[in-house]
């Protein structure tokens, strides 16, 4: 017999539906047996026993949002407190009436709550010495958005649980209220009092007040008029905080220059690591204005303030966007051109904490044109506080990794690190609820959201730094043992030489006529080149008097470049027999077939040519023909390293050689373009672009880079294979140095999308490292070595930085918490009221014990003297988010 399962489950399921156990005439709550029959149930009462109505009001004078039923005969059917005779009395102690009480407006009142939207029997306080009913509603923990004659309200309990989910799951104030009121009847035949827009300015309003709340505003003899932007973000505690986690002398600190070791810590207490970007989904449609819905702060937080932004966009509504010179940037060139119709806002742009990702004070502005900036002519409008000396101080700019492959190789050996897109997934899911929002509305939610991630981010800071540092000190041994085996054979003169190239560039970063060394030198080896270099030689054997042409049209040379163009059109005609498939139309076969016979043609003329120079060739010619097929893409050429070396004359060969030592290199540049087009495409397409035409499109254009990354793939290794049967031939000796057998794990992007390793750990493949390589025996370029030496060495110093950085970023975060913990105790200490004296000291109990935590897991890799205060003299309250 079975006990369990879904079988028991059902069932018991459906008991809850009837009376069950309880089917007795007397009500358990009442002391006489002769009182009314049990017939109401709470549904949210742990209590499943039936009571007498008398006794459920009575133990829910103060639970009057809990679902009543009530027992028909049949079933259970629902009916309200109010019903039953249920008044809550405020502004007097639980169970006790007021003489004078006083009816909420029209005997209407309605209460959200998170098991539905109850309307409820509520008596105000009438004495004369009552609270004004705004604040009676306070003092019970309800919450109202009007301060006359308020007719509804939410618990303070609702507006907290839609608070927190709103952060995680980014619910609309929509679907949570309808979810409230099917919650409290599922069938619509209920007619209920609409509150949803009350419940909108109620969370509206609570967002606001809680975020004051936490940035202490209420503790400051100012008041809320005195907040300052800014003032209510929360900030990164590992960042740059003078006065909150920096030595009032810390811009006396020395400066450590050079590249010949890691920076000292006074060094990287200078430095700011700050990432800008642009959303372009976070939208607003021109809807409402300002006036009609003005923001509840004005600038407090992470938004800028909006007049004075507002004001200096208009000034600047005819500046001309300087153009890209990099590369097709169209989020900058055609920042004029956006399309803006129906849009107020066409998206946001951020400064982020790079290191950390966390929102900076007053980071986060509108866009009005796409990307469209003026950075250095721009800072004169902003708040002091965002003034910065770009002439006395050092700046450096960067590029991140994640729009590198569209960018040239120059832009590519100058870029730091990626956050801001990461942060856009977190905040992406809100803006199809913020795009319809008024423009108050929209930043109050957003700056609200923000705030989130930063307090998400900073109670992460001790897992994250953890495990950075952890990875760091890995990777520091690791890349420094690379380095130190690869230096040991580079030469004493060339290790100068460049140590010197490197600590110049490093000195002057911004000097763009200082050259950089992470940049080859090498001179490209193409077809083109080549061809027009063994032209040149056979033009100079003419001015001798030497003429090895045996045609008076065709050159040696041009007859071997004819005969790989052949070889090239043989393969693209391959591919795209091979693509018909059995069911191809008539069209396209009569397209192959036209295509056939052309090739054909070209090969028979061709061929008449070839064989003044190779006799030799008719004999293998004959010998195949009942072999090939009539399909001109299978006939094979005979070029020169097909060929015996006894059958085929030596210069014919070396031309041959030169040729397809060239293709190699070609088609290496051609593929390592094809790479980043296929890269920066899949980028594109992953990330912006949306519905079946579009992808279909960019399907497409992906199927056609890929496509030419595969004639690449099969052109090189037909090259290479040709190499390596003429080598021994021409006794070659050392020539692969610069080329190498291509396997299907070579092809891979300069930066993999899918790769799971940053630029510090990666490993790049031998394609990248082709534009001048190491040296070989007869004295070639060593411009391949020197990068690689470069980048071998920046990533061994990349990672001592690292960890000394981590080490100076820990002990930034427990002074700073320290700092905030002693701020707060201040703030507790010249509090008049209790309540301001408990939330601070709860404030100061949480930094406290996350400073304790945080120092305790990484008290391996810090030092004794970051210890500040007694970390282990910690208040057993339990932390909630402040």
């Amino acid at each position: 017999m079975d006990h369990g399962g879904p079988q028991l489950q059902h069932v018991e399921l459906l008991q809850h539906e009837g009376r069950g156990g309880y089917t007795s005439d007397v009500c358990p709550g009442c002391p006489c047996p002769t009182s009314t029959p049990p017939q109401y149930q709470c549904q949210d009462c742990l209590d499943s026993q039936l009571y007498c109505g008398l006794c459920i009001i009575q133990y829910h004078i103060w639970l009057p949002t809990h679902h009543i039923e009530e027992w028909t005969g049949q079933f259970f059917q629902h009916i309200s407190l109010k019903t039953m005779g249920l008044r809550v009395q405020l502004g007097h102690t639980i169970g006790k009436r007021c003489i004078l009480p006083k009816k909420a407006f029209n005997d209407e009142f309605v209460l959200i709550d998170t098991n539905g939207v109850h309307e409820i029997g509520l008596d105000f306080c009438g004495c004369t010495t009552s609270q004004t009913h705004t604040k009676q509603l306070l003092c019970a923990g309800w919450y109202t958005s009007t301060s006359t004659d308020p007719r509804s309200a939410t618990t303070f309990c609702v507006l907290h649980h839609y608070h927190v989910l709103s952060f995680e799951s980014k619910t609309s104030t929509y679907e949570f209220y309808h979810s409230l009121v099917r919650l409290t009847d599922n069938t619509g035949l209920t007619r209920q009092k609409d509150r949803y827009e009350s419940f909108m300015r109620m969370i509206r309003q609570w967002r606001h007040l809680v975020m004051l709340k936490r940035s202490g505003r209420g503790h400051d003899p100012s008041g809320v008029a005195g907040t300052s932007e800014g003032q209510c973000a929360v900030l990164c505690p590992a960042c740059l905080q003078p006065g909150k986690n920096l030595s009032d002398d810390w811009q006396d600190a020395p400066k450590a220059k050079g590249w010949s070791g890691a920076l000292i810590m006074s060094q990287l207490a200078l430095w700011s690591f700050l990432a800008i970007d642009a959303n372009f989904r976070l939208k607003r449609r021109a809807v409402s204005s300002d006036e009609t819905d003005p923001s509840l702060s004005q600038g407090w937080a992470y938004f800028v303030e909006e007049k004075s932004y507002k004001s200096d966009i208009l000034d600047r509504i005819g500046d001309i966007q300087e153009k890209s010179t990099c590369s097709n940037h169209n989020a900058v060139n055609m920042a004029e051109t956006k399309s803006s119709q129906g849009l107020a806002a066409m998206g946001v742009g951020t400064v982020d904490c790079a290191r950390h990702n966390m929102k900076r004070p007053n980071g986060v502005g509108d866009l009005q044109k796409g990307e469209k900036c003026h950075l250095w002519s721009c800072m004169l409008s902003l708040p002091p506080s965002h003034h910065l000396n770009y002439v006395a101080r050092m700046i450096r700019f960067f590029v991140p990794k994640f729009h590198l492959p569209a960018h040239i190789s120059k832009c590519q050996t100058i870029f730091y690190g990626e956050a801001p897109e990461r942060g856009w997934s977190n905040i992406n899911p809100v803006a199809s609820s913020t795009k319809a929002m008024g423009p108050g509305c929209r930043r109050d939610t957003l700056d609200d959201h923000f705030g989130d991630w930063n307090w998400k981010k900073m109670v992460g800071l001790g897992s994250l730094l953890l495990l950075k540092i952890k990875e760091a000190q890995t990777e520091k041994a690791e890349h420094g043992a690379a380095f130190k085996e690869f230096d040991s054979v580079i030469s004493s003169e060339n290790r100068m030489a460049w140590k010197a190239e490197m600590e110049a560039w490093e000195e002057n970063p911004n000097d763009t006529t200082v050259t950089n060394p992470l940049e080859p030198k090498g001179i490209t080896i193409t077809q083109a080149s080549a061809r027009l270099s063994l032209a040149q030689l056979e033009a100079e054997e003419l001015e001798r008097g030497v003429d090895l042409s045996l045609h008076p049209d065709v050159s040696p040379s041009v007859l071997v470049a004819s005969g790989m163009d052949l070889e090239e059109e043989q393969r693209r005609l391959k591919v795209v027999a091979d693509n018909l498939g059995v069911y191809a139309t008539d069209t396209q076969k009569l397209s192959v077939l036209r295509t056939r016979i052309s090739l054909r043609r070209k090969i028979d003329s061709w061929r008449q040519t070839q064989l003044l120079y190779v006799p030799s060739v008719q004999v293998l010619v004959t010998a195949s023909a009942t072999s090939d097929l009539n399909n001109a893409e299978l006939i094979k050429l005979w070029l020169p390293s097909a060929l015996n070396g006894n059958a085929c004359d030596p210069h014919l060969q070396h031309i041959k050689w030169e040729l397809q030592f060239a293709q190699a290199h070609d088609t290496l540049e051609e593929l390592r373009q094809c790479l980043r087009v296929h890269c920066s495409l899949l980028n594109f397409k992953r990330e912006w672009i949306r519905g079946q035409g579009a992808n279909t499109r960019a399907q497409n254009a992906l199927t056609h880079v890929h496509a030419r990354q595969a004639a690449c793939v099969k052109r090189y290794r037909t090259a290479w294979g040709a190499l390596k049967r003429l080598a021994p031939i021409l006794k070659k000796v050392d020539w692969h140095g610069r080329l190498q057998d291509l396997s299907d794990d070579d092809v891979k992007p300069l930066i993999d999308p899918f790769a799971t390793q940053g630029e510090g750990r990666r490993r790049l493949t031998w394609i990248w490292m082709m534009d001048g390589v190491d040296g070989c025996a007869d004295g070639e370029d060593v411009d391949g070595v020197r990068v690689e030496w470069c980048k071998s060495h920046a990533r061994a110093l990349r990672w001592a930085e690292e960890v000394d950085l981590l080490q100076e970023e820990m002990r930034r975060v427990l002074q700073f918490f320290n700092w905030q913990a002693n701020w707060w105790e201040g703030q507790g200490a010249a509090a008049w009221d209790e309540g301001l004296r408990a939330y601070a000291s709860q404030q100061a109990n949480i930094c406290h014990r996350l400073a304790a935590r945080f120092h305790s897991i990484w008290a391996p890799f810090i030092s004794p003297q970051d210890i500040l205060g007694n970390l282990t003299a910690m208040l057993p309250i339990p932390g909630n988010m402040p």
